[in-house]
């Protein structure tokens, strides 16, 4: 299938690795000009040497950006513009907020928390809005998490602050969407990454079993019965950011091979 994303400038930050690397290589792959950040130079630029050496596409910008940091995601997004002179498609994604109870957690933990996974999305969005208005096109990808629907326990920052995404992509949907600017947003399970591993290295520290024992037992509640790769949200990411997917606005959707039990 044709999804017209070739020469599509899209922004992918906290993409050096998991799952922002694996949708900045999909994107790459169809053609899009794209624009990668990480906290660490070095990790960005391999990242980015790596993404083009895959995909064969050289359109490929590595910035280095703290997304915590205001002033880093104004740059970022200053430097993708002056790069390729417009983002069309916003596929945000964030590090992972630190793991830990209701309990173990302090007020700067929340701080933290609260920048690096709602007001950096609020940052970047205001900054790349008014040219998707201009142009009267526009994707805006909100990459979440499974928690928004199936809270996992000692990852209460992400339980908690991650909803709000969901609220501030169906109100960008209802606000941009006669402006041809669509807002959505994706739910990933149980993605094969190092915050995987992190996650079940948590669970096997607090209950004595072995790790690789811990990863099996992760998928238990998965009907697939595996992981998910990072290309595979790609995949979704990139089908969101078409032609193809111009009438699918507001939505929340999972990626999770059956983890989430709701039917809503």
């Amino acid at each position: 299938m044709e999804l017209g994303l070739k020469n599509k400038v899209a922004l992918v930050p906290a993409s050096s690795k998991g799952i922002g690397f694996g949708v900045a290589k999909v994107l790459a792959a169809e053609g899009c000009k794209v624009v990668v950040s990480s906290s660490n130079q070095d990790s960005i630029s391999k990242a980015r040497d790596s993404i083009v050496k895959e995909t064969g596409n050289n359109n490929v910008h590595a910035v280095r950006a703290d997304l915590t940091l205001k002033d880093d995601v104004d740059h970022l997004v200053n430097l993708a513009t002056g790069k390729f002179g417009t983002v069309d498609i916003l596929a945000y994604n964030t590090g992972p907020p630190k793991p830990g109870t209701f309990a173990d957690l302090s007020e700067a933990d929340w701080e933290r928390g609260v920048k690096l996974l709602l007001m950096s999305a609020v940052w970047i969005t205001k900054l790349v809005v008014p040219g998707m208005v201009q142009k009267n096109w526009g994707r805006l990808i909100y990459i979440t998490s499974s928690t928004l629907r199936q809270p996992v326990p000692n990852l209460v920052l992400s339980n908690t602050v991650r909803l709000s995404l969901a609220g501030l992509s169906k109100s960008l949907a209802l606000e941009y969407g006669s402006k041809g600017i669509t807002s959505n947003g994706i739910m990933q399970g149980h993605i094969l990454t190092d915050r995987q591993r992190q996650v079940a290295q948590d669970v096997s520290s607090r209950t004595g079993k072995d790790l690789e024992e811990t990863m099996k037992q992760m998928l238990q509640d998965v009907p697939t019965g595996r992981y998910g790769l990072t290309e595979e949200v790609g995949y979704l990411v990139a089908f969101l950011a078409s032609e193809k997917a111009d009438y699918i606005n507001g939505t929340m959707l999972a990626i999770d091979g059956g983890l989430i039990r709701s039917v809503f």
